[in-house]
């Protein structure tokens, strides 16, 4: 059974748009393209923990925007300073979730004509994991349907404000614990974190009497709805 793994660059607010430069998706008027930049050639953690992430057996889960941005990059920078990903990148298989019938270019991609479905019947066959890169609207529906095993954070200090986010309601209530986790000097944060069941609820500090402020507070909000 293949695993699903959300691989994804973050602010500190979430936000997951354009990391790799301005011109990649400035949709909604984003002005912050490329704010991964100024960590990505120096910072080490941030390149070994990469490292490690793509060092495992895995193929490409994409959406049909960030396949379009990876297909117009990774298959010419192979001599480049990220030779060791594009080599990777080309070689590996690519699903790409699309409803339009247009030809994928970039060799080994497959088309996906219903994400979330089409994923599932994947992780149901033998092979390596499939790791997401970028696609917003692709994670949020893989979430939305329970198909995700692992979600590996990359967070920059930084604040956006606006912008398209790993996260939004659509997300089935899932627990996940942490599974590996290394922080930079410079304020970089990487965690792995995987499934780990149900969420869990309960009174903090125990399940002490109400008081009767309190039960006339819970009343209230019955109330008010």
């Amino acid at each position: 059974m293949r695993k699903v793994i959300v691989g994804a660059f973050i602010s500190m607010d979430g936000v997951m748009q354009a990391p790799g430069g301005p011109e990649e998706d400035p949709t909604g008027g984003f002005a912050y393209g490329g704010w991964v930049a100024p960590y990505a050639d120096t910072d080490p953690v941030f390149g070994a923990e990469v490292g490690k992430l793509f060092d495992q057996p895995f193929d490409l889960l994409l959406g049909r925007r960030t396949y379009d941005i990876f297909a117009a990059h990774w298959p010419y920078a192979e001599g480049g300073p990220y030779d060791d990903i594009a080599k990777t990148f080309n070689r590996i298989t690519k699903y790409v979730a699309t409803r339009k019938g247009a030809h994928l270019t970039w060799k080994g991609s497959v088309a996906l004509r219903d994400g979330a479905k089409d994923v599932a019947k994947l992780k149901q066959e033998d092979g390596p994991a499939l790791v997401t890169q970028g696609s917003t609207e692709l994670v949020h529906a893989l979430l939305a349907a329970g198909l995700v095993d692992e979600i590996r954070v990359f967070m920059f200090p930084v604040l956006l404000g606006r912008g398209k986010r790993l996260f939004d309601e659509t997300g089935e209530p899932r627990a996940f614990k942490l599974a590996h986790s290394a922080v930079s000097p410079n304020g970089l944060i990487h965690a792995a974190y995987v499934r780990d069941g149900e969420v869990q609820t309960a009174t903090v500090g125990g399940a002490a009497e109400p008081s009767p402020a309190e039960l006339a507070r819970r009343e209230k909000l019955r109330r008010e709805g």
